[in-house]
């Protein structure tokens, strides 16, 4: 056989992992976002491949090498800290990818889990992500939709405080007492 049954236990969490990170981001290609199934299924491979060779290689190096296979996993999340600002910017004065960009950290994570082999919390984050990205997003536009209705609507200089979107007249508008001298 080509690969050792320890080899193939390695391929089955690679495996894992990217499709863990394929299932997160097909949630971001439905929201048209710029990082989708593919971005995502990498980074949870590549956090993955990291930890997995982390750990292979201080189970090949003990007692001869002082090796934290944590490290790796520090090192991860600072590679994925580096695409994740890629993925931040402004645009029209709103900033833009930053859920994107939690959510391929998140990946990232759910990649060390199989890893590790935690395969139950990566399963469990991966659906905890999904529910986050859609259930949690209509909860913020719902949100977003009452308070926009509660604030009063400004039309030039004047304020519409009835929702009719014709302003006020300045005598509806409340004035400061004038004081008579």
């Amino acid at each position: 056989m080509f690969f050792s049954p320890n080899e193939v236990a390695v391929l089955g969490q690679l495996v894992l992992a990217a499709c863990l990170g394929l299932f997160i981001g097909i949630e971001r290609v439905a929201a048209g976002k710029s990082a989708g199934g593919r971005t995502f299924a990498l980074v949870s491979l590549g956090a993955c491949l990291f930890v997995v060779m982390g750990d292979l290689v201080n189970t090949v190096h003990v007692g001869v090498v002082n090796f934290d296979p944590m490290r790796t996993a520090a090192a991860v999340i600072t590679g994925i800290g580096f695409l994740g600002g890629g993925l931040i910017f402004m645009q029209k004065g709103a900033l833009q990818g930053l859920t994107t960009a939690a959510g391929l950290w998140v990946s990232a994570g759910v990649g060390m889990a199989v890893g590790f082999k935690l395969y139950g919390i990566a399963v469990f984050t991966s659906l905890l992500t999904l529910v986050v990205f859609t259930l949690l997003w209509i909860v913020e536009d719902w949100f977003r939709r009452l308070t926009d209705s509660l604030q009063p609507l400004v039309v030039g200089k004047m304020i519409d405080t009835d929702g009719d979107s014709v302003p006020d007249s300045e005598e509806k508008l409340p004035h400061a007492p004038r004081s008579e001298a």
